[in-house]
């Protein structure tokens, strides 16, 4: 091959790390993470089965979605890899709630977050909108795993 000639590569992957990485199905535990039905789950149940006639132990989690609290099961040999969610929470600090639903945020940098919608958990919003309401000074815990983000939880932190 001479220097001359150019390859063009197609892709379509992006840059950044993988959204999920392989760990053995019985090597996962009550409290950890794993994906069922391609969405990010906390692991509630976890029980093994003896090996039986036709070899593989099996592993049956039930776990429930991070994001919209739905109840899901899955059924792995124990010796065969599932996907289990990189997960990360950041804590940001409240600037504004806007009226079409969005909040804005501070990040530990300096600069605003303006994609992230108010929570669906009615209870975490009361929180927020009484709390931003009253003047105080709220911290949000935001998770974020797969693409998605979600506030999970809100702390005062003092008075503005």
């Amino acid at each position: 091959m001479s220097d001359s000639e150019e390859h063009h590569f197609e892709s379509k992957a992006d840059a950044g790390a993988s959204k999920t990485y392989p760990m053995q199905a019985g090597a996962i535990r009550k409290g950890g993470y794993i994906v069922i039905k391609n969405r990010p789950c906390k692991v509630v149940e976890v029980s093994t089965s003896k090996t039986g006639k036709h070899g593989h132990a099996k592993c049956h989690f039930v776990a429930i979605d991070i994001f919209n609290g739905k109840k899901l099961e899955d059924i792995v040999p124990s010796s065969h890899n599932c996907d289990v969610p990189h997960v990360d929470r950041t804590e940001y600090q409240l600037i504004d709630i806007s009226e079409d639903g969005f909040v804005s945020l501070l990040t530990d940098s300096g600069d605003t977050k303006d994609d992230l919608k108010l929570p669906t958990d009615e209870n975490i919003l009361n929180q927020l909108k009484t709390g931003f309401a009253e003047g105080k000074d709220l911290a949000l815990t935001v998770m974020s795993s797969m693409g998605e983000e979600q506030i999970n939880a809100i702390k005062d932190v003092g008075p503005r």
